[in-house]
């Protein structure tokens, strides 16, 4: 009798089962009559079976055929799980590793959790041996048992390193599930990869450029991938995200690792600006941005190596032939796990995304939103040690607030403090052209409203309205000036006397 072909994939006492229950599925099927049963059974103990589990031919005898029989006819609900063996009592239990022997590997782990499992084996053997009433378990019986618990290699944590040790106590703790979004655009991920092919300056000089590219979570598309000059720095992180919402629209959530370029003020202020909610991974735990990760082995496979023999490789040939390949193949290929291409799934939505701003608004978003004072004497204010020059119109304010990105200096502006509106752009003091002696004349205050002066009256003695309020009380009171007079005695009534 033949082994079914998915035989290798079942448990060695499901074949058992299968096996006895096809020997005597036929007196099932037709149940021998009174005294016909030993001629039947004699007949099935003389012909041959394929052993479950080694394959070769075997007979079995009368008796033992006739028990599997009368068990399966007993077995009215489940004939094949009565003719199944026996799970061994001591099944799933360590019988060599007694409760001291456990205690030791427990304690052994939890001081060393980067230990290799046969490290862990060879360091117990060296107990044991000092110890002769422990008996030393064998390394697959070791093995098993860790497995078992749960204890599996972790890498060294470094003192100096609080983020690790925190990502692994929740590795061990909190399980790790991956996840998709239900609308293109809810999610997206980015990253810089170093990639492994150099590319070659103008000056001659080879340097291996970092990629930063955007996936969707959904479809798995990739919004945007360029390669840039390291290091990694959030002017090219804004760069490259820019790109993916020309490309693709605004997404919802944005999601990253916690690298500096990655969480710069820019980005962040920006993000919020733009209405995206701003997520990053746990600290050392790169497992939570997969896609990411996987979307860097399909570069390092698939794009690289097709450009690793062309000589002088240049980073605008290397872009142009990223985008090629991220447009025509790897968008256009299926996914094993969606069942259909990016593009597609991109396409065939449902789209949560928004329609991207202009260029101008998006550059004004990534910025850092700062508070400075602005000097009386010319109008002006610091910003990264430059000075800027404040329209006159705006003179009357204290104190301004700005907007401005750390890696370009000649983009400054000037925004409204309460709405958070950009008023104008800020230019840099030109020193020597304000040398020329020329003056703009005064724009009129921002804030103020135009008011036409009240006449004068022609009984206006000068004198303010609230001295004069004062005067008339004071000599209401009919009490002389409280003051001696000296020197202010009028010249003309000394002559007269």
């Amino acid at each position: 009798m033949g082994e079914p072909e998915d035989g290798k994939e079942k448990r060695p006492h499901e074949r058992w089962a299968q096996l006895r229950f096809a020997v005597v599925g036929r007196l099932l099927v037709g149940p021998p009559r009174r005294g016909e049963l030993s001629n039947e059974l004699g007949k099935l103990a003389e012909k041959p079976w394929r052993h479950p589990t080694k394959g070769e031919m075997v007979r079995f005898g009368v008796s033992t055929i006739e028990r599997w029989y009368y068990k399966a006819k007993k077995a009215v609900t489940d004939p094949v799980g009565a003719l199944a063996r026996k799970l061994r009592a001591d099944c799933g239990k360590a019988r060599v590793i007694s409760e001291m022997v456990a205690s030791l590997i427990l304690t052994q782990y939890q001081q060393h959790k980067s230990w290799s499992y046969q490290l862990h084996h060879d360091n117990l053997a060296e107990v044991c041996r000092l110890n002769s009433e422990l008996v030393m378990p064998s390394y697959p019986t070791l093995r098993r048992y860790m497995q078992k618990q749960g204890w599996r290699k972790y890498r060294r944590i470094r003192e100096d390193r609080p983020g690790l040790k925190k990502a692994q106590q929740r590795l061990e703790n909190v399980e790790v599930r991956s996840f998709e979004a239900e609308q293109v655009n809810g999610v997206w991920h980015s990253d810089f990869h170093h990639g492994s092919l150099p590319v070659v300056l103008p000056s001659g000089e080879w340097v291996r450029p970092l990629l930063m590219a955007v996936l969707d979570d959904r479809s798995r598309l990739a919004c945007h991938a360029q390669w840039y000059l390291g290091p990694e720095r959030a002017e090219d992180h804004v760069h490259g995200l820019s790109q993916a919402f020309f490309k693709r629209g605004l997404c919802r959530l944005y999601f990253r690792d916690n690298g500096g370029p990655m969480i710069a003020l820019e980005v962040r202020q920006g993000l919020a600006r733009l209405g995206i909610i701003d997520e990053t991974t746990n600290a050392e735990s790169p497992w939570e941005n997969g896609k990411q990760e996987n979307f860097w082995t399909r570069v390092e496979a698939r794009l690289l190596p097709m450009l690793e023999n062309r000589k002088g490789l240049t980073l605008a040939l290397l872009n142009e032939a990223t985008q090629a390949w991220v447009e025509m193949e790897y968008n256009r290929e299926k996914h094993g796990e969606t069942g259909q291409t990016p593009l597609q799934r991109f396409l065939d939505g449902p789209n949560v995304g928004r329609p991207c701003p202009s260029a101008e608004t998006l550059a004004q978003a990534f910025c850092v939103e700062a508070s400075r004072r602005q000097r009386e004497g010319d109008g002006t204010i610091t910003v990264m040690g430059v000075r800027f020059e404040v329209p006159s119109r705006y003179r009357h304010l204290g104190r301004v607030s700005i907007r401005y990105t750390s890696w370009d200096a000649s983009r400054v502006f000037l925004v409204d403090r309460q709405s958070g509106t950009v008023v104008a752009k800020l230019l840099p003091l030109d020193r020597t052209q304000n040398a020329d002696g020329k003056r703009r004349r005064l724009e009129p205050v921002a804030s103020a409203t135009v008011v036409v002066p009240a006449p004068v009256r022609k009984d206006d003695d000068g004198v303010a309205p609230l001295m004069r309020r004062l005067l008339a009380d004071y000599a209401a009171t009919g009490l002389p000036p409280a003051y001696i007079p000296k020197d202010d005695t009028d010249p003309s009534d000394s002559e007269e006397n």
